[in-house]
């Protein structure tokens, strides 16, 4: 009889973090192979979320089949003065072999705090026994701070409350989340130094795009330039092969005008970032549960590609580019929103809308972004042990 190997318990809680989900590791619990950036700690979360799957269903893992939900984060205490947690996100690719480490999870940020808390990454006196934790997060893929406001409830973390949140379907407690400083990277928020500018794009044509480094690097165009309205829902959009090539595309030679990459090929393997998005002027729509969403309620429409597909809500991410986008005079998502200055904007989505807060200023004759400031929930779901073969890594 063959001999296979049993498999092995790593602990590990399973997070709703905004309108993601993911699974959570101490960095300390990983196996030791693990503990470090490689091969097998690339592996090892593969396995856990069942990818690759050929199918598409990661069936015989935790991932769900989205990109919102193929997700894992790895905490540590932090190495950096003034913080207190470490912060590594890995999007976990569904049907290929690798996960991109590339950029944040804004949504699940929204967990990280709350991990930390209840997993003794945060010392004892600096949580009350009532009230409000601030958690300062380093967030190790961008290296940028993330400030998180975790409502603590007779010295735990408080997770339920009335707080609803688009694209979730039951409330919580609210969590607020600072980006300070979100420009993604060491270089300029606009990598090309424009607000605007016009991507050439072989078999579609000369399309204009605001390109920007702000919680993640984003291509933002005009939804009109591309055939759309701004109102799609995701089976408008992830059913259609021809238009997922199209965006895809796009993407790749905005990655590629951003510096991101250096040949069109390598987007391939860069799934996670940039993101593209589109945007246009408020109109009515009925989002994915069914509520009607006003034009008057609204400032803008954004739609957003995740990994290949329409999202069903919004990337926490993508909407700190958002909002920072909307406080800058001239770029696309300021124009599609009347134009001017603001410091917050109302954006609806696939599955509702969102209100994000940011301040942005001009140093030097550039633009920079101070901070973005949004609201979110999380929720344990499930905590223990997953398990993976003793020989997947």
């Amino acid at each position: 009889m063959t001999a296979f190997p049993a498999q092995i318990k790593i602990p590990a809680v399973y997070y709703r973090g905004g309108t993601s989900k993911g699974v959570f590791f101490k960095r300390s619990d990983l196996p030791a192979a693990a503990q470090e950036a490689g091969e097998a700690r690339d592996k090892i979360l593969l396995r856990v979320l069942g990818s690759p799957d050929p199918y598409g269903k990661q069936i015989d893992g935790l991932g769900n089949a989205s990109s919102s939900t193929s997700k894992a984060v790895i905490l540590d205490k932090s190495t950096r003065p003034d913080h207190d947690v470490d912060y590594l996100f890995g999007q976990v690719s569904i049907d290929k072999p690798f996960v991109d480490w590339s950029g944040n999870c804004g949504n699940l940020t929204a967990a990280v705090g709350a991990f930390a808390i209840s997993n003794g990454l945060i010392d004892a006196e600096k949580i009350p026994a009532n009230g409000i934790c601030t958690v300062r997060i380093w967030q190790k893929n961008i290296s940028k701070t993330i400030v998180a406001h975790v409502p603590v409830s007779n010295g735990e973390v408080q997770e339920t409350g009335d707080f609803e949140l688009d694209g979730v379907t039951f409330p919580a407690a609210e969590v607020q989340i600072e980006f300070l400083d979100p420009a993604d990277g060491e270089g300029d928020m606009f990598p090309t130094g424009n607000l605007v500018d016009e991507l050439e794009v072989p078999g579609i044509g000369r399309l204009k795009a605001t390109l920007i480094n702000s919680g993640i690097p984003t291509i933002f165009v005009n939804a009109k330039d591309i055939g759309y309205t701004g109102t799609e829902l995701q089976d408008d959009v992830n059913n259609d092969a021809a238009a997922l090539e199209k965006l895809e595309t796009i993407r790749a030679h905005g990655a590629l005008k951003m510096g991101l990459i250096n040949d069109l090929s390598e987007a391939a393997t860069r799934q996670h970032t940039p993101k593209i998005a589109w945007v246009s002027v408020p109109k009515d729509y009925v989002s994915s549960s069914g509520k009607a969403v006003r034009a008057a309620d609204i400032d803008v429409l954004v739609r957003a590609m995740s990994m290949g597909k329409l999202h069903h809500a919004m990337m926490g991410t993508a909407s700190v580019a958002i909002a920072t986008a909307a406080a800058i005079p001239g770029t696309l998502v300021n124009l599609a929103a009347g134009g001017g200055e603001r410091n917050e904007v109302r954006f609806g989505h696939p599955s509702g809308t969102l209100r994000v807060g940011a301040a942005a200023e001009q140093v030097g004759g550039k633009w920079t972004a101070t901070k973005a400031v949004m609201s979110r929930s999380a929720r344990v779901i499930m905590e223990g042990w997953v398990r993976v073969p003793g020989d997947c890594f």
